[in-house]
């Protein structure tokens, strides 16, 4: 099969090496793809955004299966119109994508089918919001930006002022665009965060192996929320009797629910969860893999992608037996200076081979692009060094002499990415 991947990250470039781990792949395209990327596959200069023109690179290459990988063309309608040719795509229709595209609607289906999570409300003009933050006078509170936002349009506001600020520059300043023209607030959860990537083709929904993201800049926790600092898997948190009560309560509910409202979805449901003292809540869905979940998660895949991919469009997922790798694995985001604001771009990486690799490990490439046969940072999360052992220490050991053996100018990484999963499987 020749197959492309739409998408140029981290998650794309994890998508791109297990396909091509399959005896049916032939040809792998990408549009449009990075630096590490084009030492795998072949790239096209096509925007991730651009429907038409990936519809039409499809159909000039006359490729076999497209996979869908970002949030933004998957909501823009990207799957209905590669479907309406006939080609075969994985990834959910434009009616399915909107569990993402917006929260309010995320939110209100949870209400409405009973699927737990956090106490809301959602505001589209500012002083209505602000008067509700007051009337609760509950932090911190969290506050969302509807729409898609890069992973960055949440805000946790630990006092009335931050609380403020965050709603008049998201409503009245629009600070994510029209994504943030209204705004969800949320009472603030506690308790372990656990990501659970799913296969689904809209009847069978297949768990894959549990995650932990580590979301803000700095360590301990600290900074500014980013689209992940780093990965590791399995989650120590997710235990058995906890993946019960997700299948019975959040899982099969959610894809009913889905099914119900006429909006079947087809591809890979993430499921953002807390466990709270109160059970397992639901903080947030992705109609997509996640990034940077994924670059930890394919690796522990021992099933074919390309046959998983294909029973997710024909609707036979039931008949696949999904096997994972008993290892663990860690992923480090090597980002540039300054992100989640303002980054340079353009600095050379060192310590990298012809192939964008470190022995010992894979060097998954979010943020390059290579050039008079150096690779330079194009974006603000740069290299993802990822790394399996028999133990999550062993894994994490990996992948930080890894990162020490790789530089460019100001690289910024958290030191403590998997220290709070080593001491939950200590203390377990």
């Amino acid at each position: 099969m020749n197959i492309l991947v739409v998408g140029g990250g981290g998650r794309e470039h994890a998508i791109i090496m297990k396909l091509a781990e399959s005896s049916r792949v032939e040809k792998l395209y990408c549009a449009p793809g990075n630096g590490g990327i084009s030492r795998y596959a072949e790239c096209f200069d096509v925007s991730a955004t651009d429907i038409d023109g990936i519809v039409a690179l499809a159909k000039k290459l006359s490729v076999d299966m497209v996979v869908v990988a970002p949030d933004d063309p998957l909501v823009l309608g990207m799957v209905d119109a590669l479907n309406a040719e006939g080609i075969m795509t994985f990834g959910p229709n434009k009616a399915a994508a909107i569990i993402e595209g917006s929260k309010v609607f995320s939110k209100e289906l949870m209400k409405k089918y009973n699927i737990p999570t956090a106490k809301y409300e959602t505001f589209s003009d500012s002083a209505s919001a602000i008067a509700y933050l007051k009337s609760e006078n509950s932090y911190p509170a969290v506050i969302k930006a509807d729409g898609l936002a890069l992973g960055k349009g949440v805000i946790i506001a630990a006092n009335e002022e931050e609380a403020v600020e965050a709603v008049k520059s998201m409503i009245d300043g629009r600070q994510f665009g029209d994504s943030s023209a209204t705004v969800v607030i949320e009472e603030f959860l506690t308790g372990p965060e656990i990501s659970v990537l799913s296969f689904t083709d809209g009847k069978t929904v297949v768990p894959m192996m549990s995650s932990m993201d580590h979301k803000r800049a700095l360590d301990g926790d600290k900074g500014l929320n980013t689209g992940g600092m780093g990965t590791i898997a399995p989650n120590p948190f997710y235990t058995k009797e906890i993946a019960e009560e997700c299948m019975n309560n959040i899982f099969l509910p959610t894809i009913k629910a889905m099914n119900s409202e006429g909006r079947t979805f087809k591809g890979c449901l993430y499921f953002g969860l807390m466990a709270t003292p109160k059970g397992v809540k639901v903080i947030e869905y992705n109609c997509r893999f996640g990034d940077p979940e994924t670059q930890v998660v394919l690796p522990l895949l021992d099933t074919d992608l390309v046959d998983i991919f294909e029973a997710v469009y024909k609707g036979t997922l039931s008949d696949m037996d999904i096997k994972w790798k008993n290892e663990c694995c860690s992923c480090v985001v090597m980002a540039s200076g300054g992100y989640p604001k303002s980054y340079p771009k353009g600095l050379e990486i060192t310590g990298l081979d012809d192939k964008g690799q470190v022995g010992g490990v894979f060097v998954y490439h979010a943020g390059t692009k290579y050039e008079n046969d150096k690779f330079l940072t194009n974006g603000g999360r740069v290299l993802g060094v990822t790394a399996t052992g028999d133990t999550l220490a062993d894994a994490l050991k990996k992948s930080y002499a890894a990162v020490d053996k790789i530089h460019f100018d100001n690289a910024h990484f958290r030191k403590d990415i998997g220290q709070r999963a080593l001491t939950a499987e200590v203390n377990s």
